[in-house]
């Protein structure tokens, strides 16, 4: 395991391998001095979209998309790359910027431990991955979906996916990337695949509201499971991370909370990435707080964070730091909390 680097927080010079170095700020002067480091943390990201042609902020302007908590103008590039001079190149009902795979079952998914088919041996899940997302996560563990925007491979088809369906594959899950860029493609697909398979998502829950909706019925009617990764509770965290704020995200899960008391088995599942330095004990608690506030059943899953992308000089999640916000997350009222990915977890810090 490669060992980690120290990086300098450029406000208060503070160094240590828990600070990005690409980011360059620490989580106490995120929060602390939030509107003096803001157009910093701007610039980061910015730089950080520029290596892959992508816009940011997203384009504005009066007529706009609707699909994501963006409303890029239509005239411009939009933020997720899949919009270019008024025209959706990838992403509609017909066309999709996608890669897929058979996972056998049961999977290492974020909701395994509810998952319907976890004991379905034999069978496979449908991974369909998606090019193009609505955040713009430094330490994004999936971020090679900008080399399929880069390469513009082969559009896939509804019918593509739906040749896919063999009579062992017993669900379908949708993440990426993010499913809601190309969310008019997904949804077509579920629709006709929801007889066959379970339906299910993983997403970073920025969808429109009534697009989530629509996700949901298609999960709840097929079997399946609505996934959301909720990257951190305080807005200032969340928009030094993904340089995108949280706020949608929240009101959508307190939506998705709500609905979900209407089921007697798991329909939404929550994770949130352990980002050493970052995403601590303390803040893992207050999402675990904000979503036993909503409903306490949800299962909610901890997941290890390895160096990537442009958070590479930190350390993989310590075993300290998932086993207390684990303690945490139980303290705060939530009945089914478990930690993923253990085999990443280190002994760093």
């Amino acid at each position: 395991m490669e060992e980690p680097r120290e990086g300098r927080c450029s406000f208060c010079g503070e160094k240590s391998f828990l600070i990005a170095d690409f980011l360059g700020l620490c989580r106490r002067c995120i929060i602390e001095n939030f509107s003096q480091v803001r157009s910093h943390i701007q610039e980061v990201h910015r730089r950080a979209r520029q290596s892959f042609g992508l816009p940011y902020p997203a384009p504005s302007g009066t007529s706009r998309c609707r699909i994501c908590v963006h409303t890029c103008a239509q005239g411009e590039k939009s933020f997720c790359g899949l919009v270019e001079e008024g025209k959706r190149w990838a992403g509609t009902p017909k066309r999709g910027l996608l890669e897929w795979y058979y996972d056998d079952l049961p999977t290492n998914c974020v909701a395994a431990s509810v998952c319907p088919e976890r004991k379905h041996f034999g069978y496979q899940n449908l991974a369909v991955f998606y090019a193009g997302c609505s955040l713009n996560c430094l330490f994004c563990q999936n971020w090679h979906f900008h080399r399929l925007l880069a390469e513009r491979k082969p559009l896939a088809s509804v019918e593509d996916l739906l040749k896919a369906l063999h009579p062992r594959v017993a669900c379908v899950c949708f993440f990426g990337g993010d499913p809601a860029p190309q969310i008019a493609h997904a949804l077509a697909f579920a629709r006709k695949a929801k007889t066959m398979v379970r339906v299910c998502w993983e997403t970073n829950g920025t969808v429109h509201p009534e697009i989530l909706q629509r996700m949901y019925k298609l999960s709840c009617e097929s079997g399946g499971i609505l996934k959301v990764d909720l990257k951190a509770f305080d807005e200032r965290i969340h928009f030094a991370l993904t340089g995108v704020t949280n706020r949608r995200i929240l009101e959508n899960f307190a939506w998705l909370a709500e609905e979900s008391k209407k089921h007697e088995r798991p329909t939404v599942v929550a994770s949130t990435p352990l980002v050493p330095g970052y995403v601590p004990e303390e803040e893992v608690e207050q999402i675990a707080l904000f979503i036993a506030r909503l409903n306490p059943d949800i299962p909610y899953v901890l997941l290890g964070f390895a160096p990537n992308f442009f958070f590479d000089n930190l350390p993989t999640t310590s075993v300290r730091h998932a086993e207390e916000a684990l303690k945490r997350c139980q303290g705060a009222g939530l009945k089914n909390v478990l930690i993923g990915n253990r085999f990443l977890l280190s002994q760093w810090y």
